[in-house]
């Protein structure tokens, strides 16, 4: 534990904000990895909306800061990017 008020304080904050900052990654994980699996099941309707909803959960982690807007940026493309590439097979 600190000592001093005022790192007791940032510790305090922290542990808040890492709470805060897991929640939109996870939740932004979790879509990601739903949607990855009904486009590998080739489930097309099912997968547009869950990939819309991972975009969402993206978009939103790198509103909040938790991501970098190009690591957001760059996870979407690779999710558009496959479920294109499986439709054009299909």
């Amino acid at each position: 534990m600190a000592n001093i008020k005022s790192s007791a304080k940032r510790a305090r904050q922290n542990l808040k904000r890492r709470a805060h900052n897991r929640y939109y990654s996870t939740t932004a994980r979790t879509f990601i990895k739903k949607a990855r699996l009904q486009i590998e099941s080739k489930d097309f309707d099912g997968a547009e909306t869950t990939v819309q909803q991972a975009i969402k959960a993206l978009d939103k982690a790198a509103q909040k800061g938790v991501i970098h807007a190009n690591n957001a940026a760059r996870r979407k493309s690779r999710l558009v990017k496959a479920l294109n590439r499986v439709k054009a097979a299909a």
